[in-house]
């Protein structure tokens, strides 16, 4: 197809990186709220906090499968539009939530938020990551590892903002702020691509890039979804301990991304950063649960941090170069591996820790590095 002028190319390129902002910002949200929601007037326990990833999990999973199906339907521009809008729709019911007195009203708030976020999380990140292999057909390892540290960026310091808006009155203000954001970004109007995802569901070899962002997510999803109430409830340093490294994690992602992105090849192979970061997210696991000590703790979630920055990217601008006449599609399924890797290691935890620790919880954890660094070897063959 025609490309856009450049002036055009440039703010859709913008609004596709406010996208990415504006998305991973969110999505943070039911994590970054674990202090909150665990103490008065929510009071909920640990399997009832972790229920809440499984609506926002199973939401990510069908709208990141179908998004190559509704993308051949419907077009790429809706497709990226209805992820705004599902995006904007949960965050109106979370700030509703905030309103709330806690009980089955604010539960269920909380249960369609995170379903509708899911959503918009599946369909607005299967577009993105297409638009950006669109938009940087030369370089798109770079511009897909670079939109994914903005995401990233957004993640850790949403976070903070959540916090700065809790001690000025009410947590609902950032939500609110969020929201608006989508709705700015709404009326642009992106280019329809030449893309087939809709014509195949499952390319043949894809197995084993998906594969491998299952496992990586289930291990994201332990870090991240549990960093705070590790390090404020486990180990009993405090709620701003646990915003520090959970933080700590996505800010160290994001600058390790910005950093290791445009390195170029002959200086250090796609393939030895995979595997480097294999290693060091099974070190990470393996390193946390025999430290002690606030600062220790989120240096020591920083680190995970670093490990765990190229290894999605690298793998996802790998996949669509290795299938580029179905680019949506095979971004979804991965979205999809993605998400579903993020609900076990999110969701798994809360139900293991009647009987386990959570510092026998990440010890175990160190075993995904055997298959990690296995399927980056496979993966890294493109």
């Amino acid at each position: 197809m025609i490309r856009p002028p450049v002036s055009q190319r440039r703010l859709q390129i913008t609004c596709i990186f406010l996208a990415g902002i504006l998305q991973g910002s969110a999505f943070v949200l039911i994590p970054a709220l674990g202090n909150a929601l665990t103490s008065a007037p929510y009071n909920l326990g640990s399997e009832a906090y972790a229920l809440l990833f499984l609506p926002q999990i199973a939401g990510a999973v069908v709208g990141a499968a179908v998004a190559g199906r509704v993308q051949g339907r419907f077009g790429m521009g809706r497709l990226f539009r209805w992820g705004l809008t599902a995006n904007l729709l949960a965050l109106l019911l979370l700030s509703s939530a905030a309103r709330t007195a806690g009980g089955p009203l604010t539960y269920a708030l909380i249960l369609a938020d995170g379903l509708l976020l899911g959503l918009g999380f599946g369909w607005t990140l299967a577009a993105i990551n297409h638009y950006s292999a669109f938009f940087f057909s030369g370089s798109a390892s770079t511009a897909i590892t670079l939109l994914n540290a903005a995401i990233g960026g957004a993640t850790a310091l949403s976070p903070l903002a959540l916090s700065v808006a809790q001690a000025h009155g009410s947590w609902a203000s950032w939500p609110m702020a969020l929201a608006a954001g989508f709705a700015v970004a709404l009326p642009l109007r992106l280019p329809e691509t030449d893309d087939e995802a809709g014509t195949v569901f499952w390319p043949r070899g894809l197995l084993p890039f998906v594969a491998v962002v299952l496992v990586y997510a289930i291990c994201e999803g332990s870090f991240g979804s549990w960093a705070s109430v590790y390090v404020s409830v486990d180990r009993q340093f405090g709620n701003h301990a646990g915003t520090l490294a959970l933080s700590a994690f996505w800010a160290s992602m994001t600058l390790a991304r910005v950093v290791l992105a445009p390195l170029p090849q002959r200086w250090i192979s796609r393939r030895s950063l995979l595997l480097t970061s294999a290693a060091g997210i099974a070190g990470c696991f393996a390193l946390l649960p025999w430290l002690s000590g606030p600062w220790v703790l989120v240096s020591a979630f920083a680190l995970a941090g670093a490990a765990c920055s190229i290894f999605y990217p690298f793998v996802m601008s790998a996949a669509l170069a290795r299938f580029p006449r179905h680019e949506t599609q095979v971004a979804g399924l991965i979205v999809a591996a993605l998400m579903v890797g993020e609900g076990l290691g999110s969701y798994g935890p809360g139900l293991l820790q009647p009987g386990l620790r959570l510092d026998d919880i990440y010890l175990l954890s160190a075993l995904w590095g055997a298959p990690l660094v296995i399927g980056a070897w496979l993966a890294s063959r493109s």
